[in-house]
Formats: C-alpha cells, structure tokens, sequence
C-alpha cells in the first residue's frame, strides 16, 4: 500500500492527500505526522535518548502509583522501568509492528524544546484469545492499543481522542483491519473515550482473575479500522 495515497486527518488543510501533515519532512521509517487537530499533532517517536526519556516520563506519570513513603525514590524507579521498556521495544521490534506514538503542541518549536504532551503504544498482535472475538473469522492479527497516557496539566484537551485517531491512521498505513485494546471494567471515563472512538466492548477478563488474584477486571474492546473503506475507494 502507498502510504502517501492516505488522506491523513487534519483540521489545517483538506488539501493535505499526501500521507504526512506539515512539511513532510521525517526521519526514515517514519510517517511525519499522523494527524492534526484540536491545536495538537501526533508523530512517531524517534529514538533519541532525550525524546525517549520524555516519553517515558509521561507514561511514568499517568500510571505510578503514590507511595507514604519514598513516593519519590519509587517513582526515580518506576521511571526507569518504563524507559528501559520502551527502549527495548523500540531496538527489537520491526518498524512496521511495533509503534510508540507521541503527541506535541502545533507550534514550530526546535527539537530540543519540543514538548511531548501525550503517548500511547501500538503492536501488532496475534493473540487468540482476541482473535476469536474478532467478527471476521479470517483475520490473523490486529492492532492492540496500550498505556495511552496524557500528562495531567492538559488532559481534557482532546490529546487522547487525537492519539486514537492516530492509532486508527497507522491501522490503515499497515494494512491492519482491526484494534483491540483493554480498559479497567469500572473506569467509565477511559470506556466513555474509547466508545466515542468507535470501540465496543466484546468480552472481559474471567471471573476467577479477579476472585482468586484479586486484580481489576478488565474489558476487551475491539474497532474496525477504515482499511476496507480505504481499500474500496483504491
């Protein structure tokens, strides 16, 4: 598929038919910029240490867990795991299988004062037990959306919505006709965000999971992508 054929969102220029919003300029194996919108735009993340860390470090943010004690030295921690995460996923997986996806302010800053505002990961995946909830019964993989996380001084801005639809433009750009992605039963915000991007809920974690481990159970929610549209319209 000739990913500069895809008309990529944007709210800027309708004109923009290209596959990459602002100049177009990207490193190799990247796709510029995925979307537009709201006054923000997401990209791929590129590997550098300092774009790396930053990451790490908004994701570190939504997810820690706060502590009586040592709050601080748990999240130095916690962190690091994230980041170590990250780097490895980045160095050991095929650039057209694995993404992290970031989000910045519209604004023409340098690279170094670029402020990444939001991040969420993307994998392909060939999980059965996902598989078999898919409507299509030929389907051997899907896109699986995880650890989308806004830093907390600009949530309610529309960066999540806009990391969606970024996920949704890349489902296309490989060829990938389904997402999946898992929210906590009794989180009604994230549900309500993912249900307005298009998800439903298809099934749930088993019940012993959260009896026996004791662990919050979760929702599989699952979206078709606009890959078949795409593919009509070519």
């Amino acid at each position: 598929m000739n990913a500069r054929r895809f008309a990529v969102h944007s709210s800027t220029s309708s004109a923009e038919e290209v596959g990459l919003v602002g100049d177009g300029k990207c490193a190799e194996g990247q796709f510029g910029y995925l979307v537009n919108e709201y006054g923000w735009k997401v990209r791929r993340l590129v590997e550098n240490a300092d774009e790396m860390r930053k990451a790490a470090q908004v994701q570190a943010e939504a997810f820690h867990v706060p502590l009586a004690l040592f709050n601080d030295l748990f999240f130095d921690f916690f962190q690091a795991e994230v980041l170590s995460g990250l780097v490895y996923k980045l160095r050991n997986s095929p650039p057209n299988r694995y993404a992290c996806l970031v989000a910045e302010p519209t604004t023409n800053a340098s690279d170094s004062q670029k402020q990444v505002v939001g991040i969420v990961d993307v994998t392909v995946l060939r999980d059965k037990s996902v598989l078999q909830c898919l409507p299509a019964a030929e389907v051997e993989e899907y896109l699986y959306v995880s650890g989308i996380a806004v830093l907390k001084s600009f949530r309610r801005q529309k960066i999540a919505t806009l990391l969606l639809k970024a996920c949704d433009v890349l489902s296309v750009l490989w060829g990938i006709e389904y997402l999946a992605l898992r929210a906590y039963e009794d989180d009604f915000g994230a549900r309500k965000l993912y249900t307005n991007a298009g998800y439903r809920v298809v099934s749930g974690d088993p019940q012993w999971m959260t009896t026996w481990i004791g662990r919050k159970r979760r929702v599989l929610m699952i979206k078709r992508s606009n890959l078949h549209t795409f593919n009509q319209a070519t």
